[in-house]
């Protein structure tokens, strides 16, 4: 099958000429490992491609059955494949077994055929790291993919895979997605199964999905996916109907808020807001009813929090990786900012992380009232367009866990709110700037609303389709 050919077909559309026999298995790995080896050197986004995969009788029949497959090389992990963590501390750790949601990967028929990159410990809005080198975004090489699925992004967008696995801690895949053009969905907390060796990622910040070029790829891949594991803290409510046929059921005239004011009153590009301003438009042709609002919270006590977990967790994976690796956290092993995040997790005392979580319900109860009146809220994705590659260089010399957070969180200025208070939320990429750079904007609904979401994105997907462009490839 030719490339051009095969970056034509989504997820399920691949699985679907499977399933017909006009293509094999075998032969859509075949074109995806000739993309990946054409393609990764100027994009530096897949760290290992397997090369003892199964052959295609014994994969799982499952709905995604022979379609190429990467995995992003953080929190999931593959029996029997490496798994660093963008770090130095972890070169070489090998996975002794599937993690759960892995273990769905599998029975829904995907084909894995490699890993992808991820900034150290996943902690940045880029993907670029000391052990990896900087990952690149393929409509424009000088610049960032995103992070920290931006490995798992610009892999999707150059066409190496319909589908990657990401996780978003942060922003981790809306952020990318946005970047790279492409669908990306962070499930409501609870959604999909982070275990067995968590019990829930990031102390509820982190969850586990993918991002795709379709939005019934990203809907087909959460009913393979969605539901606890034996053991999981969380038993949220389940979907009522397939989250691929809310793809193609009308929404209604839903009650959209919409605003481009970040929470910390950090810069928007004025092509950004000129854009989300496009999209309210469009949003109201549609029959919703817009209305200029936005949630309000405490921005400082919010950010302290959201460092705080995040630190706190950032020192547990490093103590455990030292053991694991007898290798000791420093500068040899740990970039400036990680170590500096390190550190002060260290430092946290158990009242500091009981201060975090209390301000973490303090900011759901604030937000939930919001989106008893609104169904859904609309805001970029982003404060800023693609930057250069070294914008977010975590091994620069003087940061502090203050200073860290407060630079990365200023380019993802609009998505980290979603992971404290656990909402679904969804990046679609809407439109282009002058210079041809994809602008994601991003979709809010209340606590355990995917459904919502699917059934707006794809009406949007129909009024703005993004299909048809692609970054330049050369057979």
């Amino acid at each position: 099958m030719k490339f051009s050919e095969y970056i034509q077909y989504d997820g399920l559309g691949l699985a679907e000429l499977v399933r017909k026999k006009t293509v094999s298995a075998d032969e859509l790995a075949e074109t995806a490992r000739t993309a990946i080896n054409t393609l990764n050197p100027s994009l530096n986004v897949v760290l290992e491609v397997f090369d003892d995969t199964p052959d295609a009788p014994d994969l799982a029949d499952g709905p995604f059955k022979g379609v190429p497959f990467l995995i992003k090389d953080v929190v999931l992990h593959s029996e029997g494949r490496k798994c660093e963590m963008g770090s130095r501390l972890a070169q070489g750790l090998v996975a002794p077994f599937d993690t759960d949601l892995m273990a769905r990967f599998k029975d829904a028929g995907f084909n894995t055929l490699g890993r992808t990159a991820v900034p150290e410990m996943a902690f940045n809005v880029a993907t670029e790291s000391v052990l990896n080198g900087p990952s690149r975004n393929p409509w424009d090489t000088s610049l960032m993919t995103g992070g920290s699925s931006g490995g798992a992004a610009s892999a999707v967008a150059a066409g190496m895979v319909p589908i990657a696995h990401a996780n978003d801690g942060g922003g981790s895949i809306r952020i990318p997605a946005a970047c790279c053009g492409l669908v990306g969905l962070k499930p409501t907390r609870g959604r999909t199964p982070i275990g067995p060796e968590a019990a829930d990622g990031l102390n509820g910040l982190g969850i586990e999905h993918v991002v795709t070029r379709s939005v019934r790829d990203s809907a087909a891949v959460l009913d393979a996916t969605e539901g606890p594991a034996s053991g999981d803290p969380y038993q949220i409510s389940r979907p009522t109907m397939p989250y691929l046929e809310c793809v193609t059921k009308a929404p209604g005239n839903l009650r959209i808020a919409y605003s481009s004011s970040t929470y910390g009153g950090q810069f928007v590009d004025p092509e950004i807001i000129s854009s989300l301003k496009k999209t309210a438009v469009t949003c109201a042709s549609l029959g919703h009813r817009m209305e200029e609002a936005s949630p309000q919270i405490d921005y400082a006590r919010f950010l302290e929090a959201t460092m705080n977990i995040w630190c706190a967790n950032i020192a547990s994976w490093i103590d455990q990786l030292a053991v694991a690796t007898a290798r000791k956290p420093s500068l040899e092993t740990l970039e400036t900012a990680t170590l500096a995040c390190y550190e002060h997790g260290k430092r946290l005392r158990a009242s500091d992380l009981l201060a975090a979580f209390a301000v973490m319900n303090e900011v759901s109860r604030t937000v939930a009232p919001f989106f008893e009146k609104y169904d859904v809220l609309l805001t970029p994705t982003l404060s800023l367009l693609p930057q250069p590659i070294g914008t977010y260089n975590a091994n620069a010399a003087g940061w502090t866990a203050q200073s860290w957070c407060e630079h990365i969180f200023g380019f993802g200025a609009f998505t980290p709110l979603y992971n404290m208070t656990g909402q679904p939320a969804i990046s679609l990429p809407l439109h282009r700037s002058n210079s041809g750079l994809p602008i994601g904007h991003q979709f809010v609904a209340p606590f355990g609303r995917e459904d919502i979401l699917f059934q707006l994105s794809g009406q949007l997907e129909q009024a703005l389709p993004w299909h048809s462009s692609y970054p330049a490839f050369k057979e």
